[in-house]
């Protein structure tokens, strides 16, 4: 697929790590309520920017009504909890927020978060390993969130049935989605080529759209330092 595509290992690829990160963010929350963790991407306005999207695109008629969002490697929920605000005003539509991770440090920490944060909303979080848990990727979503969780994988180069992890990714999560779905996915590992290659190239899933960043210009390459680009199913 795109074996030339090859990030060097990093203990942020792996599940040890972000179990004993997760356990930290927790017991801090536990002990300071106001202290719900990291914002990954926070400095390039990511989230934000994903949030707007989504919420240019219903206002532009693109999505159905009741929609069905996941959010891929979930941490602690801050993507879903955002969404949820910035979504709470709109009318006639239902909207459910679910949110997976390998990590079950996350999850509990997630679901504390949502218990003592946003008791009056309804979100569900499940341990799921999306490169191997079959079962789950029988369900269907309409929109699919990732907030650097490809990243992540790209830098664990350990192989699953003879595969690295971002050479299976996108077929495991096009599993996930039905014909209209929606990834949108932000990465600051991969270049847009890169991230088109790695999610199109084995899967029935198109560019779709594109969220802009401030550009830079380096050796006569213009490009930026975070790439988050929809595809549909």
């Amino acid at each position: 697929m795109a074996e030339e595509i090859k990030l060097n290992s990093s203990k942020l690829g792996t599940q040890e790590y972000w179990n004993e990160f997760y356990e930290r963010e927790l017991q801090n929350f536990q002990s300071n309520s106001d202290d719900t963790g990291e914002c990954w991407f926070d400095d390039s306005d990511a989230e934000s920017k994903m949030i707007q999207f989504i919420a240019d695109k219903l206002e532009e008629g693109e999505f159905a009504k009741d929609i069905s969002f996941l959010d891929l490697g979930t941490g602690n929920g801050h993507l879903l909890f955002e969404l949820s605000q910035e979504l709470k005003e709109v009318d006639d539509i239902n909207f459910t927020f679910h949110g997976i991770d390998y990590s079950a440090e996350s999850v509990a920490f997630a679901k504390d978060i949502a218990n003592k944060k946003f008791p009056g909303f309804s979100f569900k979080f499940d341990q799921i390993d999306l490169l191997t848990d079959t079962p789950f990727l029988e369900n269907k979503f309409d929109v699919l969130l990732d907030k650097g969780t490809l990243d992540a994988i790209a830098l664990n180069q350990d192989l699953i049935n003879g595969k690295r992890g971002m050479d299976i990714y996108a077929k495991q999560v096009s599993k996930m989605m039905q014909k209209g779905s929606i990834l949108l996915i932000t990465s600051c590992n991969f270049t847009e080529n890169e991230l088109i290659k790695v999610i199109t190239s084995e899967t029935e899933l198109t560019e779709w759209d594109q969220i802009q960043y401030p550009s830079f210009q380096f050796g006569g390459v213009q490009g930026s330092t975070v790439v988050s680009i929809a595809f549909i199913k």
